[in-house]
């Protein structure tokens, strides 16, 4: 297809490498695939041309080893490279390697990723570009007398972040000096250990909070377009487990707010390709601050999908490639409700790991409904990557018609060998809480106390 790269190495795993190269075969791009000695076996291997192995089980020898890919992209003459979400996908070192190797990189420039790779570098510019943010640390805090000093100016509660970090890590909330303290050099020692960078910032904190992004879309003209809003507000330990679109706690007025504010951010960094601006809802005040950019594709993109009928990854392929993308970008409409679970090999109650071998997998199917799988049945969960089996996501004409596709198709998904979390997403359908749709980030604790 004109305006597409002619082959794309998947830099990446499971259901996102899956679902990368259900785009890419469409478009009638060949897909190299990478794996790891772990990973021999998985399905999205069959669902490629061409499958290289890359190393060892241990991330740090296969899907971190940039190199590695490298060199299978340059063994198999492939054009571009994808590299999903997780692992390299916002190292603007290994993007920066990519373009340097004559290849292209499907995602946005490696300045961008840089400049919203650190936590206080994003929240300074967005100040600077008039999203709103949250009253904190405009530089790293140096230590727990400076971050004591910094909450009697913000006032407790506040939020202590790895400047570094991502996924929750470093991460926790403290109502007094004390918790701030011990906060503090526990998210110092934490960021130091998985982000080589100690550098901590102090944030005011929202108590009852709605996790709510924006998915933008910087096109190769340079225009930063925004797709609608997702509630991410299902979480525990701040990673996410359902998400939904539109988001039921965000109104007309609110949401056009929101949208422009993710345009700006986008524009800030003169974005391109795919990417998500993540913001905290005060439920008390109505108003909304900046928490990070997500300079890639988010796991939760199907539910966008699901109501505008826009392919985010065949996008990703046209932008980077110079390409218009194929819709109209000035008449982006939005139809009905979607709703997506992220099933994971864990314990239900206390979501905890649980690897094992996978002995029977029946996906639901039907009118609204979409899985996005990463294994099936004779395969292994291994306790080397990250628990995500499956994405299911539901579509409707309204969210009580989604909530009611959500509730058959939980019912539906069967998975024995490793625990699930299909038991956790049954209570969730079906709580007052979720259903009624004014919830916060605390739904989760509320459930599973």
């Amino acid at each position: 297809m004109p305006g597409v790269p002619d082959s794309v190495l998947i830099a990446n795993r499971g259901e996102i490498a899956s679902r990368i190269a259900r785009t890419a075969h469409r478009l009638g791009v060949r897909t190299v695939a990478v794996y790891s000695e772990a990973d021999e076996q998985m399905p999205y291997l069959a669902e490629c041309d061409e499958a290289v192995l890359i190393g060892p089980a241990p991330p740090a020898l296969s899907y971190l080893n940039a190199a590695a890919i490298l060199a299978a992209a340059a063994r198999t003459g492939a054009a571009s490279v994808h590299p999903g979400y997780g692992f390299l996908a916002e190292n603007a070192g290994f993007a920066r390697q990519v373009i340097e190797a004559g290849l292209t990189w499907i995602g946005p420039p490696p300045d961008a990723i840089e400049q919203m790779g650190d936590k206080i570098n994003a929240r300074n510019l967005m100040a600077r570009a008039g999203v709103p943010v949250a009253d904190g640390s405009g530089e790293p805090v140096p230590d727990a007398d400076a971050a004591v000093a910094l909450a009697a100016r913000i006032g407790y509660p506040v939020m202590v972040k790895a400047a570094a970090g991502g996924g929750g890590i470093g991460m926790s909330a403290a109502w007094n000096d004390d918790q701030l303290r011990a906060g503090f050099e526990t998210a110092r020692t934490r960021a130091e250990r998985f982000f080589g960078n100690p550098a901590i910032l102090l944030e005011r904190y929202i108590p009852a909070a709605r996790h709510v992004e924006v998915q933008i879309l910087g096109l190769a003209d340079g225009r930063v377009i925004a797709l609608g809003e997702r509630d991410c507000s299902t979480q525990r330990r701040h990673q996410k487990l359902a998400e939904e679109t539109p988001s039921p706690g965000v109104g007309p007025a609110l949401r056009e707010r929101m949208l422009a504010a993710g345009i700006r951010a986008g524009e800030a960094v003169g974005y391109r390709g795919a990417g998500t601006v993540e913001c905290l809802l005060d439920t008390a005040t109505g108003e909304f601050v900046f928490l990070e950019m997500n300079t890639r594709l988010q796991v939760e993109h199907p539910v966008t999908e699901m109501v505008t009928g826009i392919d985010l990854v065949e996008q990703q392929l046209l932008i980077a490639d110079g390409a218009e993308v194929s819709f109209d970008p000035d008449a982006v409409t939005s139809s009905g409700h979607a709703i997506e679970l992220r099933i994971c090999a864990e314990d239900p109650v206390r979501f905890l790991p649980s690897p094992g071998a996978i002995t029977r997998w029946v996906a639901p199917a039907g009118d609204g409904v979409r899985v996005d799988a990463g294994y099936a049945a004779g395969t292994t969960v291994t306790p080397h990557y990250d628990s995500l089996l499956a994405k299911l996501v539901v579509h409707g004409a309204s969210r009580a018609e989604a909530l009611d596709r959500a509730r058959a198709a939980v019912a539906a998904f069967e998975i024995a060998g490793p625990k699930t979390n299909l038991p956790f997403h049954a209570d969730l359908l079906n709580s007052a809480e979720f259903s009624s749709g004014d919830y916060d980030t605390s739904v989760v604790s509320v459930l599973r106390p």
